[in-house]
């Protein structure tokens, strides 16, 4: 009976969710050559290529489609077994501040795989605008930020993944004499950019509804009462989106920083950046 190296599926994974064998290198202290060898190691016992080329990048193919979930499954057992039968013990609290959108869309099924791991650590979550997450006077109020910024370069908020913003929703409400808007309220840097690109390509716009929770924006989409913007890896399945049209502008890219606002962290808190970087990329 054949078995797959747990290492090989790893690399896989982390390949897929790094975009690249050179970042994917990078997270798991390997070369790119040691990565490229784990992977065709798993093609040969497979008997199938996983990837294919897509102009510069490997992408995955219908092969690498169809391994991915079960990979990350067999991730999770891993584990989970290590950490139940190991001596590490994680304990602590962590507060975690994150935008809403985050917390909505992409944060239920990372925290979730993390509790399992670190049962004994207590997450408190709260979500607010990024505007307030990294504002000096409200750092003492969590342990570790998610947060989207503006400043690709910042040193003291380093970015550790890039995003396109997107125009959301019923995109042929562009096509009307005014564009109408829902956004989170003022201090929003979605809000922003939607505002800055339109004023600069000289659109009309009108904000017809606000609210700080993306559910009741998700709502005000779903009415059609405007379109909205986010960045794309946060947009719900069930909405429509587009870097631009022939009516709406680009919006560029958003830089998203995790910090640790602690001077001292505890270990939890270390434990959950990590997890949080490496699922996210």
């Amino acid at each position: 009976m054949k078995n797959i190296s747990t290492d090989s599926l790893r690399t896989f994974v982390m390949v897929v969710e790094a975009s690249g064998f050179a970042k994917a290198g990078d997270l798991l202290g390997l070369s790119q050559p040691a990565v490229s060898l784990q992977i065709k190691r798993l093609e040969d016992l497979l008997g199938y290529k996983l990837f294919k080329k897509q102009g510069q990048r490997q992408v995955l193919n219908q092969y690498g489609e169809l391994l991915l979930p079960m990979a990350k499954q067999m991730m999770q057992h891993n584990d989970a077994i290590l950490q139940l039968f190991t001596s590490e013990s994680i304990t602590g609290r962590v507060r975690l501040g994150i935008p809403s959108e985050f917390a909505a869309r992409i944060l239920p099924s990372i925290i979730g795989d993390f509790v399992a791991l670190y049962p004994e650590v207590s997450l408190e979550v709260k979500s607010r605008l990024s505007k307030h997450l990294l504002s000096q006077e409200r750092q003492d109020q969590f342990d570790l930020v998610l947060a989207l910024n503006e400043q690709l370069d910042s040193e003291q908020f380093p970015i550790f993944k890039q995003d396109q913003l997107v125009w959301v929703g019923d995109l042929s409400l562009a096509q009307n004499d005014t564009v109408t808007l829902v956004t989170a309220p003022e201090g929003c840097i979605y809000r922003r950019r939607a505002i800055e690109a339109l004023e600069r390509s000289g659109i009309k716009y009108r904000i017809v509804y606000s609210n700080a929770d993306l559910t009741g924006l998700i709502a005000a989409l779903k009415e059609g009462l405007g379109i909205t913007v986010l960045a794309k890896s946060t947009v719900p399945n069930e909405l429509n989106y587009q870097l631009k049209t022939k009516f709406l502008p680009s919006l560029g890219d958003i830089g998203i920083s995790l910090v640790k606002t602690a001077s001292e962290p505890e270990n939890a808190v270390f434990k959950l950046a990590e997890f949080i970087k490496l699922r996210l990329g």
